[in-house]
């Protein structure tokens, strides 16, 4: 007597002798490093950077515009940060659309999933291949950007304390554990923007947008952070650990927004993956021209994310004391006050004058913006400090003007203007070479979610 083979009962069969997803996980691993772009990014990741750093300690300029620029011949421990900055703004964005954002839509283009399916049968399990081989990938290509970062810096600038962003100095030891987080830590944001990049592959199928979405979604979030939006919203993008990790150069570490940032990117990276997963197993793949649309894109993806994005302002809105932008005149006066302090000290050890210490200057900043002279709020590059400060064994009280540049996200510049004795440009002679005076200019940072600076 022969056995009827059921449905019901082949589908357990099937699944049964499914693949396991180690095995497929190599495939598809094997399958994107052989990929010429992806060699060629894997190349360029670990060498661009140290020839980056390399090529600007050759020059006399310095990109002082950017986070930690101005430092980079001070100390090799500046130049990785300058590269992650860089890298949070356009390399990782790319990074993930050119991996993640095509590693399904070029199956639609090769015609290739029934035989992906025979071989396999388990859209779950390919699913899952593919997600984790798109995140070895991205893994390397970041691994490499900060190695090759630290290299380049530690070859050209040496292992020297790094300033940080407040004013103080950061021990060698202390400055590459602080590096290194850093790195880790937009890791968060670089992986909410690769499960962006699966959700839009599956999702627009062949359709080149697909490849398109982490990019615009990136470029979204940048263009976010540079408007005086609400300090709610700017913390709820993903994006924001792309910015905030520069507050672990401070003193304390101003932890707080970092992980604020994080937790949302990494609610954001396993919301896309859950949808892009959902969206890829009930795929149709009997039907060869059912591979995405736009339509479905907006049902699955862009109104689901902006779901999310309500939610997070809500849920960052109800545990935070954030107000407004979050840049108030005390905040300013309290940062200011601090790098000021710091930098100080560092400028009397520089000229061999007698020492001094922060808690015997009893610095002070009287901040303004604009012509609202009974305080202020707000970004923008018409801030004024008046800081004061007071020599052990003299009555004479001192005065410094500096001209600030606030960003919407906190960051300023305080540039020095008056009197050249303290805050003008000259150079001050180190064990290293010549260097700016130190308060001639520096960076700083407001923490925006809480009502009073803790610096």
């Amino acid at each position: 007597m022969t056995a009827t083979l059921t449905p019901a009962t082949a589908v357990p069969a099937a699944e049964a002798r499914a693949v396991p997803v180690r095995r497929v996980y190599r495939f598809e691993l094997v399958k994107l490093l052989s990929q010429w772009r992806i060699r060629l990014l894997v190349l360029a990741c670990w060498i661009a950077p140290a020839l980056f750093v390399a090529g600007v300690s050759q020059q006399s300029s310095l990109p002082v515009d950017t986070l930690f620029g101005r430092w980079m011949h001070a100390t090799g421990w500046a130049g990785p940060l300058v590269v992650l900055g860089f890298a949070g703004m356009w390399a990782l964005p790319l990074l993930t659309s050119v991996v993640a954002g095509d590693v399904f839509a070029a199956e639609d283009r090769l015609g290739t999933w029934r035989h992906l399916l025979v071989a396999v049968r388990s859209p779950r399990r390919i699913f899952a291949a593919k997600a984790l081989a798109s995140l070895t990938v991205i893994l390397l290509l970041v691994t490499g950007l900060a190695a090759s970062g630290i290299a380049g810096g530690l070859a050209f600038a040496g292992n020297r304390p790094l300033v940080g962003l407040d004013g103080h100095l950061l021990a060698p030891g202390d400055a590459a554990g602080r590096v290194l987080l850093a790195w880790l830590c937009v890791l968060a944001p670089t992986l909410a923007l690769a499960a962006v990049g699966l959700l839009g592959s599956v999702a627009l199928g062949r359709s080149p947008m697909g490849l398109l979405v982490p990019v615009l979604v990136a470029l979204v979030m940048q263009i976010a952070q540079m408007l005086p939006m609400p300090v709610t919203v700017r913390l709820a993008l993903p994006g924001y650990a792309f910015i905030s990790w520069n507050g672990l150069f401070a003193d304390p570490a101003q932890l707080e927004p970092l992980l604020i940032g994080v937790a949302v990117s990494l609610v954001w990276a396993v919301t896309a993956t859950a949808l892009a997963s959902a969206l890829f197993v009930r795929r149709d793949f009997t039907n060869a021209v059912a591979d995405g649309s736009p339509r479905r894109a907006v049902l699955t993806g862009v109104l689901p994310l902006g779901g999310l994005l309500a939610a997070t302002v809500a849920v960052v809105a109800a545990t935070t004391p954030a107000s407004g932008s979050g840049i108030e005149q005390t905040k300013v006066e309290a940062s200011v006050t601090t790098a000021f302090a710091h930098l100080y000290v560092q400028q009397t050890r520089q000229l061999h004058r007698p020492a001094v210490t922060e808690a015997q200057l009893r610095a002070s900043a009287a901040c303004t913006k604009g012509a609202d002279r009974t305080g202020g709020q707000g970004p923008g590059n018409d801030w004024r400090c008046v800081v004061t400060w007071h020599l052990p064994g003299l009555e004479a009280t001192g005065t410094a003007i500096y001209q600030l540049d606030i960003t919407p996200d906190g960051r300023f510049m305080a540039d020095g203007d008056g009197p050249k004795e303290v805050n003008g440009y000259f150079l001050v002679h180190t064990p290293h070479g010549d260097t700016p005076n130190p308060l001639w200019q520096f960076d700083g940072n407001v923490e925006l979610p809480y009502p009073t600076s803790k610096g």
